[in-house]
């Protein structure tokens, strides 16, 4: 395993990761791993997890597994009380898992929009109480939430998504208000178009991807490393004076609306 494990001051450090098994979640894993924290992955698929663990400990980082659905309130305590008999205390929650279904507010229905919000915005919570309460007997903690871009500016058909990912914005403000003073930080990142297994086969249509690079500042679509390395960060001690903020991760998508207004010779958007 590679890494600066002095710089982040996260060695030893005992940090949890949701949604770990896939995407973003895997490779803050394995950043994570990287720079010596002891890494707990959760996440609901089971298979998909213990490849991943695997993966990382053939790689000589302390991980260990954890099977555990966060819209679940006894699945999450459970995985919180399983972390720390085996591990110890939490330092730090990246809480990333996710879920999207799609559909327009006039007609999604009353099951997906629930579904979304109890993973996207409850579970967030959920997994916030159980591994915050050590953090705040501590005295010392991060909590890092992984939001959207869409939390920001509304998705068209995305059914709860953005509602849910606005919610943790909020959330994750109030968090470091009420927590702050206990000693443990929340920050949110806001990640825009990045490369998942979720979004792939889009970038197997030709052109697809020439064009979303386009409307980025960066001319590139990020990938699941360039959101993994703002997480270690805010997760760190090294941003100890970073609390209630919003990191908005999009390559500079989001400064491009003045480009994207049609102007004959000059736009380089396309």
């Amino acid at each position: 395993m590679n890494g600066d494990r002095n710089w982040l001051e996260l060695q030893g450090r005992v940090c949890v990761v949701t949604g770990a098994a896939s995407g973003i979640g895997a490779s803050v894993a394995q950043r994570l791993a990287a720079v010596g924290a002891r890494v707990a992955l959760l996440d609901r698929d089971e298979k998909g997890l213990q490849a991943r663990v695997a993966e990382l400990q053939a790689q000589g980082g302390q991980v260990m597994g954890v099977v555990c659905d966060i819209s679940d309130a006894s699945s999450v305590q459970a995985a919180a009380q399983q972390v720390a008999a085996q591990s110890g205390a939490a330092y730090a929650l990246i809480n990333n898992a996710g879920l999207l279904r799609a559909g327009g507010l006039a007609d999604v229905s009353l099951d997906d929009w629930n579904a979304v919000l109890a993973v996207n915005l409850t579970g967030y919570l959920l997994c916030a109480r159980a591994f915050g309460e050590g953090m705040r007997q501590a005295g010392e903690g991060s909590i890092v939430n992984v939001a959207s871009i869409s939390g920001l500016f509304p998705q068209s058909s995305s059914g709860a998504y953005s509602a849910s990912k606005a919610g943790v914005l909020q959330m994750s403000r109030q968090l470091a208000v009420e927590w702050g003073p206990q000693g443990v930080r929340s920050n949110a990142i806001c990640p825009g178009m990045i490369r998942t297994a979720l979004s792939a086969k889009f970038y197997e249509e030709p052109g697809f991807e020439a064009k979303r690079a386009a409307v980025t500042a960066s001319r590139r679509i990020g990938e699941p490393r360039d959101i993994a390395d703002v997480a270690i960060f805010l997760a760190s001690p090294r941003s100890g004076y970073v609390n209630g903020a919003e990191l908005l991760v999009d390559g500079g998508m989001s400064c491009m609306l003045m480009d994207m207004v049609p102007r004959p010779g000059y736009n380089k958007t396309a």
